[in-house]
């Protein structure tokens, strides 16, 4: 699959000329580059009439290096005005971007990306030279690339651009019943396949099908995407009791023929043809490989077994397979959180984890289209009152006990920082990532207007932290959460929208043990009266009480988001 990050938000109204560029690196395309030392790809995302946003992606061909230096110059008068997983530097129409400390190495057949936001005026030509360390880069045109926006299957770069969302009819019905939902009951959310029943409906509910003809229904004559979630693996969620699931820890073949053969037969049948369907693919599954299992203080035996049996590996790379031949299927990947994989520990291994996954059982990284980020969480999408950078009296912002040596303290630093280092372990270099933002706006009474107060590295990120959560760790139904941003296409470098992947308003687990034939357990977690587990650093769980099963309807939460909702409704 190859994806030029050229598709722009088509709400925006764009001067003309205000199209995406380019400039992609072709080393197979003349005879004699195929020993070329780098390629690059430049790309610019976003334009309007004084500035734009590009991304820039590099492949080392040459030898590995611990540290780089990528430079070009303008024939315009554009300026680079703020970037990331990069330092940046312009004299006159010279500029260089050289590596962060988390990103400098890059091995022989590597790559690495950055992206930067820029002014300019007149005219916004792409650079059409490169050098990485001084020596020059192949590149070109771009005509090699992505074929206008499309992949050869077919898909288009970014299923969100120009589409509407499915909205479903179902969640829609709850939210409008509640006191002042109708202001988001017509957003879209995510359809759950959590179980097998779930394909044809559970207890006279809308199955698959019944959800794609609503979405052919709701399309008219644009685009529609519909958003699925993919969520039933053997031993599934094997460090949360709540979100247990139907099949034990061995049943992989049951989860091959009754759970995504039968989901991959309906979308391939051709009525369905016209509309994109994005799969988010086993939420939590793979992240519990890295950060539960072995020697680690948080690892369970449940963990344990999947990591054995490789059946979390075996299930994820079936399911690719099987959705990722359906040409209008676009695949996400489930990337867990900065709350969970941005640690040293876990970040690349995590990555790498991905790309075994997405290359078994006949699947191959071009049945991956992107990567989802926070499903289901709560870690803010941008922290604007600290950055990781800050130091408080000499002490870094990441010794703090909020922040423990984490290297990312938001979810959208995370999802960029992660999809690089995603691209440098050979996933398609225009992957685009996705953030459910269901419930991460932390606004309300106790959203802080500033930084805290100075007097210890603790005061101030606690004083200035949007996420108001007792620890990152803590996940059940947060006391204190709001509706996030909006869903919307193209929010951000490397972004390919927002999501409410979550419908608000569903629980994450009961508060306490409830009898039920759906495989859900009791999960502490979800308790208020939880004092705590290694996970959370043995802190309250600060889980709102009187919670039902997980999926089932909890107006209290709904209500809770809805007066939190940052932005506000």
């Amino acid at each position: 699959m190859s994806r030029t990050r050229t598709a722009l938000l088509a709400a925006l109204v764009l001067v003309a000329g205000a199209s995406g560029t380019a400039v992609a690196a072709t080393p197979g395309d003349d005879v004699g580059i195929a020993a070329v030392p780098c390629t690059v790809a430049y790309t610019v995302q976003n334009q309007w009439d004084t500035g734009f946003t590009a991304n820039v992606t590099i492949t080392n061909n040459s030898a590995a290096k611990s540290s780089w230096a990528v430079k070009w110059s303008y024939a315009g008068n554009q300026k680079v005005t703020s970037g990331w997983n990069a330092k940046f530097s312009q004299s006159g129409t010279a500029v260089t971007a050289t590596n962060e400390t988390y990103n400098g190495t890059l091995a022989t057949g590597a790559s690495t990306s950055f992206g930067f936001n820029g002014t300019y005026s007149g005219s916004n030509p792409a650079p059409t030279a490169f050098t990485l360390d001084g020596v020059a880069c192949n590149v070109d045109d771009g005509s090699g690339g992505g074929g206008g926006g499309t992949d050869p299957s077919g898909r288009v770069d970014n299923p969100y651009t120009g589409a509407k969302v499915y909205v479903n009819p179902e969640w829609s019905a709850k939210a409008a019943a509640e006191t002042g939902g109708s202001r988001i009951s017509s957003q879209p959310t995510g359809v759950w396949l959590d179980r097998i029943a779930a394909i044809n409906g559970v207890n006279g509910g809308m199955g698959l099908r019944d959800h794609l003809d609503a979405a052919l229904a709701q399309k008219g004559t644009g685009e529609e995407v519909v958003q699925l979630v993919v969520y039933d693996l053997p031993g599934r969620d094997c460090a949360a009791l709540a979100s247990n699931g139907e099949l034990g820890p061995t049943e992989i073949d049951r989860y091959k023929t009754e759970f995504i053969d039968p989901i991959a037969t309906i979308l391939a049948d051709p009525k369905y043809a016209a509309l994109r369907i994005v799969t988010t693919i086993e939420i939590d599954s793979l992240p519990n490989l890295i950060t539960n299992t072995g020697s680690r203080a948080t690892a369970t035996p449940q963990c344990d077994t999947m990591l054995a049996n490789g059946n979390y590996v075996k299930g994820v790379g079936y399911a690719l397979a099987k959705l990722g031949a359906i040409p209008n299927v676009y695949n996400y990947l489930d990337a867990g959180h900065h709350g969970w994989i941005g640690w040293d520990d876990n970040f690349a291994p995590s990555a790498t984890l991905f790309k075994q996954a997405a290359t078994s059982e006949g699947a191959t990284v071009a049945d991956v289209h992107g990567f989802i980020t926070n499903t289901a969480n709560y870690s803010a999408l941008k922290e604007n009152n600290f950055t990781i950078n800050d130091t408080v009296n000499g002490t870094s912002v990441r010794l703090s006990k909020w922040i423990d040596y984490n290297r990312y303290v938001d979810e959208l630093s995370f999802a960029q920082a992660f999809r690089t280092q995603l691209v440098s372990v050979g996933f398609d270099s225009g992957i685009g990532m996705l953030i459910d933002t269901s419930r991460n706006g932390w606004g309300g009474t106790a959203r802080p207007s500033g930084p805290g107060a100075t007097t210890s590295v603790d005061t101030y990120v606690d004083g200035g932290r949007y996420d108001r959560r007792i620890h990152v760790g803590n996940w059940c139904n947060q006391a204190g959460a709001g509706l996030g941003e909006r869903p919307q296409a193209n929010p951000a470098a490397g972004i390919d929208a927002y999501v409410w992947m979550k419908p608000p308003g569903e629980s994450d687990g009961s508060s306490t043990a409830i009898p039920n034939d759906e495989g859900k357990g009791f999960d502490r977690m979800c308790d208020p009266t939880y004092t705590g587990n290694p996970r959370n650093n043995n802190n309250m769980s600060g889980a709102l009480a009187n919670a039902p099963l997980s999926g089932h309807w909890f107006s209290a939460q709904f209500q809770q988001l809805m007066q939190n909702a940052y932005p506000p409704l």
